[in-house]
């Protein structure tokens, strides 16, 4: 084996500080429409917080379950909502006890170029509440919107 050509890393995309920044204020504006109080997390592509805000009167421990969400998008590159029928599956189901892995609605990876560079997880509605607003958001920032 020649060593001297063997790589021995991979280039890491990962979320700018700015786009963070930008999917925040998107997400804000998107829930103050639909009508909820929100907290919204960005993580990069490891699942470590890059972004965070949370609204003087949403629920506190919305706070962890969006930092959660986002981790569980960027995790495997899928929306939280799809980790529901996952569970129905007794061969996934212990997953389910992972204390991080959040399988409700409101959380997405943030995909640029086919690669998983962030993950975005929203709290503070309901389900589809937070759905429409991660939705709303990657949309207008131009972001491709798992199923």
């Amino acid at each position: 084996m020649n060593t001297a050509t063997q790589a021995k890393s991979l280039p890491a995309p990962s979320i700018t500080r700015s786009a963070a920044t930008a999917l925040i204020e998107a997400v804000r504006t998107a829930a103050e429409e639909i009508g909820f109080e929100v907290a919204v997390a960005v993580t990069d592509a490891g699942g470590h917080l890059k972004a965070f805000e949370r609204a003087d009167h949403a629920p506190f421990l919305a706070a962890e379950v969006a930092v959660d969400k986002a981790w569980t998008a960027a995790s495997y590159g899928i929306a939280t909502h799809v980790w529901n029928s996952y569970m129905a599956n007794p061969q996934v189901a212990p997953l389910a006890h992972h204390p991080r892995l959040m399988a409700v609605g409101g959380g997405y990876p943030v995909i640029e170029d086919g690669k998983v560079i962030g993950g975005l997880g929203i709290s503070g509605g309901s389900y589809e509440q937070d759905q429409q607003a991660a939705e709303t958001a990657l949309s207008l920032l131009g972001f491709a919107i798992p199923a």
